[in-house]
């Protein structure tokens, strides 16, 4: 048995669905390691292997905030160890042949405006940030201040924005969640020429669906956008 195994062998977790359902109902889970063959090496995983329900009567205005914090660090603590923030993928950036943002896997966890307009899972319609009737157009500059200026100021989906890349006609974002790490991978690109086009793609690293995460927040990024002058070449 392995020293991890020793010491998350009897780890015992809750996982509250919301913080207003935390005092009536609440899930406990044991994460064990288990130990499986691998090529002929023994190697130790970690497995969500028991929970169960608890019912509790204590109304939600009397939790005791520590045990708040306590319950989300326990969280915190298994996403860590279990990195769920993912590896960043290597194909990020402007692909070369043709001059694109990469497309995305077949998962539902990723919409990009590279995608053929046919594809109603993956595809999502470019912006204009100098669009027919702008009262005062941008250049190239201006408009990447107002996009990173809405990309600080707008969380529609929790999940925090820093900017881990930023070039001239391209920006690269990590979207991070605040309890378990998920990590999501947003690129804006502002292709070469005399148009005021926005390409972007927004991605999960991790999982197969994302409860539509990903267009949601595009399109929340997309409204704040248009209150500078942006529009799209479509809604979302």
């Amino acid at each position: 048995m392995s020293i991890s195994s020793l010491i998350f062998s009897n780890l015992h977790f809750q996982l509250p669905t919301t913080m207003a359902s935390m005092a009536s109902s609440s899930s406990f889970c044991n994460l064990k390691f288990i130990t499986k063959p691998n090529n002929g090496r023994r190697s130790s995983l970690p497995r969500i292997v028991f929970c169960q329900k608890h019912h509790d009567s204590t109304p939600t205005d009397q939790i005791n905030r520590r045990e708040l914090i306590l319950r989300s660090s326990e969280i915190a603590t298994i996403g860590a160890i279990l990195n769920f923030g993912g590896k960043k993928p290597d194909y990020l950036g402007v692909q070369k042949n043709p001059p694109a943002l990469a497309l995305c896997p077949a998962t539902k966890n990723c919409v990009s405006t590279s995608e053929n307009i046919s594809d109603r899972t993956h595809y999502a319609p470019p912006w204009n940030y100098n669009p027919e009737g702008r009262k005062k157009p941008v250049n190239r500059e201006e408009a990447m201040e107002e996009l990173i200026d809405v990309i600080e100021s707008t969380t529609p989906d929790k999940f925090s924005p820093r900017i881990v890349e930023r070039k001239e006609d391209y920006i690269r974002v990590e979207y991070q969640s605040s309890i378990l790490g998920f990590v999501d991978d947003v690129e804006f690109w502002f292709p070469p020429g005399k148009g005021s086009t926005v390409e972007y793609r927004s991605a999960s690293r991790l999982g197969n669906f994302d409860f539509d995460v990903n267009r949601k927040r595009i399109k929340a990024l997309r409204q704040e956008l248009e209150k500078k002058g942006w529009a799209s070449q479509d809604t979302i």
